[in-house]
């Protein structure tokens, strides 16, 4: 009758992407590596979804902000 959900990976079992990487910054310019932690909405992952480290969040969230002010993500899609 009921589907069952499948289990939500935890944060710990990922990996931050750009720890792997070795980004050294991330740049507001390359929408193509920060578009993939922006949901269809337009709204910035959550840390817990995508497994980025704190420091590498708050480096995202800020290259996403630039990103969208000059016009190179939509605010909304």
């Amino acid at each position: 009758m009921f589907k069952k959900k499948k289990p939500v990976r935890k944060a710990e079992d990922r990996f931050c992407y750009f720890c792997v990487n070795n980004f050294k910054e991330i740049d507001y310019k390359k929408t193509e590596a920060i578009g993939k932690f922006v949901s269809n909405y337009g709204k910035i992952l959550p840390r817990e979804r995508m497994g980025t480290c704190a420091r590498h969040q708050r480096k995202l969230a800020q290259a996403v902000k630039r990103a969208r002010y000059m016009a190179l993500l939509p605010y909304v899609k």
